[in-house]
């Protein structure tokens, strides 16, 4: 057996320790022999080290070699375009930063942020970028293919798009970004062909929107796989991106050079491709925030831009600007208010910085005139501050005056501009109108007479006095009585001598005739420090400094020092026998912690001031504050504004907070709570207000949900101020307090909340009114079915309880302005905005859209039939609801049309012969849709019912005016088929 056995080769034990490399790590001889022999001189050994997976050391070694050849002129660069360049960005980002890059959130790792900045300064080029934005997107598309990668986890497949889009908002977050492009192209570039060339393809990526498509699309991505990120990217979001590139603009336009031509001419191409994305008013607002500001350095820097922009383009600017200037330093409040000073500085900053645009640009001054008096009623959406400056920009050019005063003059003057503009547009014409004719006749009188002897001013007047409405009529009286004051002498003036001329009203458009507006200077725009805050602040709170004073005149290290003890007998402890025993008190619910230290001993008390409440609205994060301050609003207002001007002077910023107020803390009755705040505002101020919060519900940054809420404040603060503020607290529980109903059809109040609309109390009103309308209509139809009317007798008791019923007439104070105030601030400006951004605007939304219409019928039925503006509120409401047919598609826009039709003609039911002269048309027009609506809409569901209901209490209406005036309305008839 021995012999099967036999040893090959024999090796003593010395020799296997001699020979012990052999026994070393495979990773370690492999590490000793590239630490040897690796060398880095050129792309090409970046390239072999970056593709043999470096570690931390090597890594950082190569990034800051790459560094390092960013400022050669000549040979490699790893930031101009060249075949090197790309293969070393490509293999880092597809191989590096999955591998080595860490969240910027994390800086625990000191060589791994160090790799992170050195990989941010390789990538910061036009190169750089486009790579990243097509991986960015090769990943997206990998990530929504469901074949693909199906057995990775979520969080592992989402995670180089996380770090991608970490990459990208790091490489573009300093606002210097752009002015380094241009930096390193005008530097590296050498030949201007390819200068072109390369900033081209850097504004295809940022300015027309590559960039924030891409990012937008990977946010989008990640949140709908509930990937590991909560918030979404700056860069996917357009108006964070839109203001981010308009500071890089203003970062570039401050580095170059004023003799730098080329240099302006590639931002002026940068600049259009930005004015594309859909942002224009926050690329605009950023990148001239130097000159909206005051600072005046770059203005022929910026004239030079303007000057290369097409007509278009110097359009869209220009107005983006005045809306810029407007926001910031022309208060939206009443010019009235008495803070003349620096409101006249203001206007002339702003006049200022107009007129260094249109000097350089002369065709920006037909741009002023047509954004002043053109017929897309661009200055009706500003305040009357922002119409002086305009004028006052102007006042310069005489030419430009008399050409927009005729333009003015000949709109005025149209009949079916009187007919069917909105009112809110021809009381901004008729303003602009006063204010030109001043300046023409400081300029030139002459011409002002000639023009008074014109067609055009004659029509005007003519057309307007012949109107039949009102407002109208008292526009044309105004204007000839303040032109006749102009041009005419004493004895020869035109005047009418009506009530509305003597008011406030008609004295202060008589007086724009007088308004002179100097240009100052752009240095007047820059912030003025308010020095009266503090001043504000001690007298709000009178109490409360004595306090905090009472308390400082205590020694800080007060002390007690014990002397003696002494026992004191107590001799009268018979008299304390009779003295009546009291059961301990319940124990305070919140001393229930048994940890003293969590128990809260400094309770909030109700605020007395309005500064006080405005500062509990604001803590949202005191819990109890801010609920004691939400709870006490309505009270407190309603009760400031009875005397006083503490409520009027902060009842702007009020509003503001109160609408874009938030249920951080799901509160018990908490929009009802907001709600109420809202109203109480708006009833504090109800002219004012209705204004404002009509201008918010268009222009405010709101949801849809806040934009309702304003409507439903409109409504009901409208029937408070008409009466019946009791009746709708009745119906819709407004003054209810949080109760907990058992057993009750209504769901847990966090349920509740979600599914309860914003709309609901308007719903209940406008349900109320329906039935109010209809039973009339119902009673008259079953009492002309039981017999004439002869047959009936009625006894002398029955009478006197249905005079006993009869509810005595309610002061309406709605009805002095309700025009002015509320109604025609919502249509007028409606018209504005669906010609603005027409299918696309959230206001045509179904929801939004029904809330509207029951919000203007509210109003109009609050205000009452013998209302003076009643007949201009009815031709304008009725063209708007007419023009809104198209989209009664929605049922439930469907019933809202339906119900203004009827609020409309219920309203109008004591003037019947107003409506079937004035409007024959309309009236005809009307019933004819509404037949066909209701020969469509088939009944048997409930709201097939309704819609029914609705159109049959509708026809009926429109048919008693037919039948009673049928004579009159033949010739119409006649035109009409």
């Amino acid at each position: 057996m021995e012999s099967l056995l036999t040893p090959i080769q024999t090796r003593n034990r010395s020799d296997i320790n001699d020979d012990g490399a052999h026994l070393l790590p495979v990773a370690t001889k492999r590490d000793q022999s590239e630490k040897t022999k690796v060398s880095l001189n050129n792309p090409e050994d970046a390239l072999d080290i970056l593709r043999a997976r470096p570690d931390h050391h090597e890594l950082n070694r190569v990034l800051g070699w790459l560094k390092s050849t960013v400022h050669h002129r000549e040979g490699f660069n790893i930031r101009v375009p060249g075949p090197k360049a790309s293969e070393i960005i490509y293999i880092l980002i597809s191989d590096i930063i999955p591998i080595y890059w860490v969240i910027k959130n994390d800086s625990t790792i000191s060589d791994q942020s160090r790799a992170n900045n050195l990989l941010v300064y390789c990538l910061g080029s036009v190169a750089g970028l486009g790579v990243i934005v097509s991986r960015l997107r090769l990943l997206l598309s990998q990530l929504k293919d469901p074949r693909g990668q199906a057995d990775v986890l979520g969080t592992r497949k989402t995670q180089p798009v996380e770090f991608l889009l970490d990459v990208l908002e790091t490489v573009l977050r300093n606002n210097g970004f752009v002015t380094s492009i241009w930096n390193d192209i005008n530097a590296c570039v050498l030949q201007p062909s390819h200068k072109s060339l390369q900033w081209k393809e850097f504004i295809s990526l940022v300015g027309s929107g590559k960039v924030l498509s891409t990012a937008s699309e990977a946010t989008a991505t990640l949140n709908n796989l509930e990937s590991s990120v909560s918030a979404g990217s700056w860069v996917g979001d357009g108006q964070q991106y839109a203001a981010w590139l308009g500071s890089n603009v203003q970062h570039m336009l401050g580095a170059l050079m004023a003799g730098d031509l080329e240099g302006l001419r590639m931002l002026s191409q940068l600049l259009r491709k930005a004015l594309t994305l859909g942002y224009i008013d926050q690329v605009i607002k950023t990148s001239c925030m130097g000159l909206i500001t005051g600072d005046d350095k770059s203005l022929d820097k910026y004239q030079y831009i303007l000057a290369g922009l097409s007509a278009h383009e110097q359009k869209t600017f220009f107005y983006s600007i005045i809306r810029a200037l407007s926001k910031r330093h022309l208060s939206a409040s009443d010019s009235s208010r008495n803070n003349g000073d620096l409101e006249a500085k203001a206007r002339g900053g702003v006049a200022a910085l107009l007129v260094a645009f249109t000097q350089s640009t002369p065709s920006l001054q037909d741009l002023l005139v047509d954004w002043l008096v053109g017929t897309s009623a661009e200055a009706v959406n500003y305040n009357h501050n922002t119409h002086r400056a305009v004028v006052a920009a102007l006042s310069r050019e005489h030419d430009q005056i008399m050409r927009a005063l005729q333009r003015n003059l000949g709109l005025l003057g149209d009949k079916l501009y009187i007919k069917h503009t909105p009112v809110l547009h021809q009381e901004v014409h008729a303003q602009t109108s006063l204010i030109l004719a001043g300046y023409c006749y400081r300029q030139d009188s002459k011409a002002l007479v000639n023009l008074s002897r014109s067609s055009v001013y004659l029509n005007a007047i003519s057309n307007r006095l012949a109107a039949s409405s009102q407002r109208a009529r008292f526009l044309g009286m105004v204007l000839g009585n303040a032109m006749s004051e102009l041009v005419d002498a004493e004895n020869k003036r035109m005047k009418f001598t009506t009530e509305e001329l003597n008011s406030s009203d008609g004295q202060w458009y008589t007086n724009l005739t007088k308004v002179h507006d100097t240009i100052g200077l752009i240095k007047d725009l820059k912030p003025v420090e308010a020095s009266s805050a503090k001043s504000l602040g001690e007298r709000s709170r009178p109490a409360t400094r004595k306090a905090e004073s009472t308390k400082l005149t205590k020694p800080p290290n007060a002390s007690s020092r014990i002397i003696s003890i002494e026992e004191v007998n107590d001799s009268s402890e018979s008299e304390s026998e009779n003295l009546p025993v009291y059961e301990k008190p319940d124990s305070d619910p919140s001393d229930e912690d048994e940890d003293p230290t969590l128990v809260q001993r400094n309770k909030p008390t109700a605020p007395v001031y309005i500064r006080d409440l405005i500062a509990g609205l604001r803590d949202t994060e005191n819990y109890d504050r801010h609920k004691l301050a939400l709870n006490t609003a309505s009270s407190l207002i309603r009760r400031k504004a009875a005397f006083g001007s503490e409520v009027f002077d902060n009842i702007e910023e009020l509003a503001t907070i109160l609408v874009g107020l938030g249920d951080k803390w799901e509160m018990e009755n908490f929009q009802q709570m907001r709600l109420q705040g809202m109203i109480a505002v708006l009833t504090a101020s109800p002219l004012k207000m209705g204004q404002w919060f009509s201008m918010t519900f268009y222009n405010g940054d709101y949801s849809m949900g806040q934009r309702a809420s304003i409507l439903t404040t409109l409504g009901m603060g409208a029937r408070e101020l008409a009466g019946l503020g009791q009746e709708d607290a009745v119906l819709t529980g407004a003054n209810a307090l949080a109760q907990n109903p058992f057993p009750s059809k209504m769901l847990p109040d966090k349920l509740h909340k979600l599914y309860a609309l914003e709309a609901a109390p308007m719903n209940t009103l406008s349900q109320q009114l329906e039935r109010t309308m209809i039973q009339p209509i119902a009673a008259e139809a079953a009492d002309k079915v039981t017999g004439p009317n002869a047959l009936k007798v009625r006894t002398f008791s029955s009478r006197m309880a249905v005079e006993k019923k009869r509810q005595r007439p309610i002061p309406n104070a709605l009805a002095k302005i309700v025009a002015e105030g509320f109604f025609f601030p919502l249509t007028g400006r409606w018209r504005i905005h669906l010609q603005a951004y027409g299918d696309t605007s959230t206001h045509t939304n179904p929801f939004l859209l029904t809330h509207f219409l029951k919000t203007l019928s509210l109003i109009l039925h609050a205000s009452g039939s013998s209302t003076l503006s009643l007949p201009q509120m009815t031709s304008e409401f009725w063209d708007l609801l007419l023009s809104l047919r198209p989209r009664a598609t929605d049922p439930a826009v469907l019933e809202a049309l339906l119900f203004a039709f009827l609020t409309l003609l219920d309203i109008n039911g004591n003037d019947q012969r107003r409506v079937a002269e004035g409007h024959a048309k309309e009236l005809l027009e009307t019933q004819g849709w509404v037949e066909g609506v209701f020969e469509r809409v088939g009944g048997g569901s409930e709201e097939g019912e309704r819609i029914r209901m609705l159109a049959a209490g509708v026809l009926v209406r429109c048919r008693e005016v037919v039948e009673k005036y049928q004579r009159l309305l033949m010739g119409d008839l006649v035109d009409f088929i």
